[in-house]
């Protein structure tokens, strides 16, 4: 999507959807280019439509991944105005099964 014409194209595909999910937010670090199209996109969607995001990183550290202290500011600004943050601490859930077979011992014949 990197010719402007088609660019602008999926900008606006995705700011149109009445709800938007972007799972893993900062799993891998985003380049210049790909922050600030998260910014556009944001900010196309800000006010107008739902966007709900996952990770697992605290948003004091989102500058880290976006790699732009002032997008990061501007870019939850307009992420948690009118939102809901919500917090979810403890173990993981799909690590759980693993967890849980590991420590159950063999049984015995």
């Amino acid at each position: 999507a990197n010719q402007k014409g088609t660019l602008e194209r999926v900008l606006k595909q995705y700011a149109n959807y009445d709800v938007l999910v972007i799972d893993e937010v900062g799993y891998l670090p985003f380049s210049r280019d790909g922050a600030s199209l998260l910014f556009q996109l944001i900010n196309m969607r800000y006010e107008k439509k739902s966007t709900l995001i996952t990770t697992n990183i605290p948003l004091s550290q989102w500058s880290e991944f976006l790699q732009d202290k002032k997008l990061t500011n501007a870019l939850l600004d307009r992420l948690v105005h009118h939102s809901k943050v919500i917090s979810i601490t403890g173990k993981s859930y799909r690590m759980k099964d693993y967890s849980e077979k590991k420590t159950k011992t063999p049984k015995s014949k």
